[in-house]
C-alpha cells in the first residue's frame, strides 16, 4: 500500500531530475555556441527596433502619447519585447517535418519519457543561455532609447513567472500544430497561418491597447496575449495585484487546455505514424 502511495512521488522526482539534467546538457550546448547565438539574438533587433521608432514617432506627432503609452513606456515595451520574444522561441512545427522525414522521430517514440519533455527541458536550458547574453542587448537599448520603467516587486515577481508561462503555453500549442504532421506531413502552411494571428493577437505588432476595441475582446478568449503582451504590460503597464494575478491565472488555464490538447492528440497521432527517412 505505501509503496503505491509513493510511485506518483517517485515518477515527479524522476521527472525533476530529468528535467534538472537535461536542462544543464542544454545549456552546456548552448553556451558552445555562444558566438552564433549571440549573433542570432542580434539579428532579432531588426523587428522591435522598427516598430519602436514607429510608435514613438507617432506618440510625438499625437502630443506625447498613443493608447495610453508614452514614448518612454514605448521603449520599455519594445525592450522587454526582445526578452519576451526571446522566451517564445520553442521547438517549431516543420522540425516535425523534419523529424519524421529523418525518421529521428522513430527513436523518439521509443524514449522512456515522453517526447515533449525532451523540448520543454531542452528550450528551458538553452533560455538560462540565451538570457544571459541578451544582458548587455537590453543594457545597449536601453542606453539608446531611454524607456520609463517604474516597477514594484509584484510586477517583476509576476513579470518573472509570466515569461516561463508564456514559454509553456506557446510550447504547448506548436507542438499540437507539429502533431498535425502525423497526418499530413507537412505542417509549414498551418504554422504560418498561426503566425499571423499571432503576430495580429498578442501584442507582438503593436501593443493590443492600441487594437480596436472588438480585435482586443478576440485577443482575450486566445491564447496568444498570454504569451506576449501579458508578460510585457505585467512590468509596463500600471495593473493591480488582483489584475496581475488573473492574468497569471489565464496563463494557468491555457497550459491546462494546451496539456490536456497535447495528451488526446498525441495518443490520435501516435496511432497514425509511420515512420520515413533513414
Amino acid at each position: 500500500m505505501t509503496a503505491v502511495r509513493e510511485r506518483p512521488a517517485a515518477r515527479i522526482r524522476a521527472l525533476a531530475d530529468f528535467y534538472v539534467q537535461a536542462a544543464k546538457l542544454s545549456a552546456v550546448q548552448q553556451f558552445s555556441y555562444r558566438a552564433s547565438n549571440y549573433l542570432f539574438l542580434v539579428g532579432m533587433l531588426a523587428e522591435p527596433v522598427i516598430y519602436l521608432v514607429v510608435w514613438r514617432t507617432i506618440a510625438e506627432a499625437k502630443g506625447g502619447s498613443v493608447g495610453g503609452y508614452t514614448a518612454g513606456s514605448l521603449a520599455a515595451y519594445y525592450i522587454l519585447w526582445t526578452l519576451v520574444r526571446n522566451m517564445n522561441l520553442v521547438y517549431a512545427p516543420t522540425g516535425f517535418e523534419w523529424r519524421i522525414a529523418s525518421g529521428r522521430m522513430s527513436g523518439r517514440l521509443l524514449l522512456p519519457v515522453h517526447p515533449i519533455h525532451y523540448d520543454l527541458a531542452g528550450f528551458a536550458g538553452a533560455k538560462v543561455v540565451w538570457i544571459a547574453l541578451w544582458l548587455p542587448i537590453a543594457a545597449l537599448l536601453t542606453w539608446l532609447f531611454q524607456p520609463a520603467l517604474d516597477v514594484g516587486p509584484v510586477q517583476v515577481a509576476v513579470f518573472l513567472v509570466a515569461i516561463w508561462g508564456a514559454f509553456t503555453i506557446r510550447s504547448l500549442f506548436l507542438w499540437v500544430l507539429g502533431l498535425v504532421t502525423f497526418w499530413t506531413t507537412r505542417a509549414g502552411a498551418l504554422f504560418e497561418l498561426y503566425l499571423v494571428f499571432e503576430l495580429l493577437l498578442s501584442g507582438r505588432l503593436v501593443p493590443l491597447t492600441l487594437l480596436p476595441g472588438w480585435a482586443q475582446e478576440i485577443a482575450d478568449h486566445l491564447p496568444f496575449k498570454w504569451t506576449f503582451g501579458f508578460p510585457i504590460d505585467s512590468l509596463v503597464s500600471p495593473r493591480s495585484t488582483a489584475q496581475l494575478l488573473g492574468g497569471l491565472g489565464m496563463q494557468a488555464l491555457w497550459i491546462a487546455v494546451g496539456a490536456g490538447l497535447v495528451a488526446v492528440v498525441w495518443k490520435r497521432a501516435v496511432r497514425r505514424y509511420s515512420g520515413v527517412g533513414a
